[in-house]
């Protein structure tokens, strides 16, 4: 890798971490106003669906969006890279301004699905902005990722995940365009805004697990895991079946209206029988290879990040299952998926720090901050799920949560304890990130 697609894959990073640092701030005020007691005195509670909406978007969006530069640009060779440039400063652009909008006066949050908003135009053009980034990215990183011989070697078959990956990133922008010209427009601001970003959000939580997949692939080949020469076919095979899976967005387009209940229920069943079963598979793989193989205490910091990654989001997934009704169960779900993808992009940053030349994240350091955050996050989201079995709502805070008895205060104390553990390891990875990208190491890519 040349020094100049490192400056891109740096920049990438950079993005990704400020998104991060800025998404821990705002994550503060969301815990505390949710936790019994502390929310009755914490003084920033009135602003508890502006933060969120913005925390969102930050870290999962923006963060997301921005590891898949990471990984697009070190894997995307050298050309068009002055397009690339132009995709991060777009993407950047747009991040800065949806960061500053409620300082700029922008409110009126609604907090829809996958894409929540602040109603102002400030804030509509930072989202327009970064997702014209995120636009340029995928179309140039389509173009400039080669595949060869992807059922023959593991290089190959992951440069395979990454380009389809790229194409599932275009259709989710290609979708929701496609929803701006086809939906009506006497809508309900909070209906307009969760149509417009459905069937573009569920396509894009393709190649957000599909991303994942290919970080569980390179942690667990950094954790040291020699996988068997048959495995080229068997990741290259996973990759395709999930890509797959996002090919019923464009059928569901096809012959569907956008505004139409049959839409909404049938990407949702997209989610359910979509995507599953690659993740399952390749888990079980990874999983039985990490018992049957020693890491070194070099990498325990990279195998922490890869055994916590898989536990969340298996924990997610199966917390899916327990949804009944609109409640708590349902933020306790996506949360695990969430924090499933985020943990294996933060094994990926402490790989990726020596390897861009910044100094190595002492790994018993970086083992102990992933289980925490891993540990904090699962007692978060059993606190979420208990809770939403007595039916306590979701997006409301303080007495609206209605948190009349003793066991529905218990369970949402324990996603409080969960949210605060999970919060100080979150800043945790942040200080030790930041100090490492401080300080200059040896090793370039």
């Amino acid at each position: 890798m040349s020094i100049s697609r490192v400056s891109l894959v740096k920049g990438w990073l950079y993005l990704g971490i400020t998104s991060l640092v800025l998404a821990g701030m705002l994550s503060i005020i969301l815990v505390f106003s949710r936790t019994p007691y502390i929310q009755n005195i914490f003084p920033l509670i009135k602003d508890f669906r502006v933060a969120l909406v913005v925390h969102v978007d930050l870290s999962v969006l923006i963060w997301f969006v921005a590891f898949a530069g990471v990984l697009w640009s070190v894997y995307g060779g050298e050309r068009l890279l002055r397009v690339g440039v132009v995709s991060l400063i777009f993407s950047a652009l747009g991040t800065l301004i949806v960061a500053l909008s409620p300082f700029l006066g922008a409110s009126h949050p609604l907090i829809n699905n996958y894409v929540p908003v602040l109603n102002d135009r400030v804030f509509l053009v930072g989202i327009a902005l970064f997702l014209l980034g995120f636009f340029i990215l995928s179309l140039r990183s389509l173009i400039v990722i080669r595949v060869e011989g992807a059922f023959k070697s593991l290089d190959a078959a992951l440069h395979l995940g990454l380009k389809l990956a790229a194409v599932i990133g275009l259709m989710s922008i290609l979708e929701i365009v496609y929803t701006y010209f086809k939906i009506p427009v006497n809508l309900a601001e909070t209906r307009y805004y969760e149509i417009l970003f459905w069937g573009g959000g569920h396509t894009l939580q393709f190649m957000h697990t599909l991303l994942m997949l290919i970080a569980w692939v390179l942690l667990a080949v950094e954790s040291g895991i020699d996988f068997h020469k048959s495995s080229p076919w068997v990741f290259a095979t996973l990759f395709l079946a999930l890509f797959a899976g996002s090919l019923g967005g464009p059928y569901i387009f096809a012959t569907t209206s956008v505004e139409t209940v049959e839409f909404r229920q049938a990407f949702t069943e997209l989610m359910e029988w979509g995507v599953g079963y690659s993740v399952v598979v390749l888990a079980l793989i990874i999983v039985y290879s990490l018992i049957k193989s020693k890491g070194g205490t070099d990498s325990k910091h990279i195998r922490a990040a890869l055994i916590s990654s898989i536990f969340l989001f298996g924990a997610g997934g199966t917390i899916g299952y327990l949804i009944s009704g609109v409640n708590v169960t349902i933020p306790a779900h996506y949360h695990g998926a969430i924090v499933g993808v985020t943990l294996a992009y933060m094994g990926l940053v402490y790989m990726y720090l020596p390897r861009l030349g910044f100094s190595r994240v002492p790994a018993k350091l970086g083992a102990i901050q992933a289980y925490l955050y891993g540990i904090g996050q699962f007692i978060h989201i059993t606190g979420l799920a208990w809770a939403g079995g007595y039916n306590v709502q979701r997006k409301v805070t303080g007495v609206e949560q209605g948190l009349d008895t003793i066991k529905k205060i218990a369970s949402m104390s324990l996603m409080g304890i969960g949210g605060v553990l999970a919060v100080v390891s979150g800043f945790l990875f942040l200080y030790v990130t930041i100090k490492a990208l401080g300080s200059k190491g040896t090793s370039v890519i």
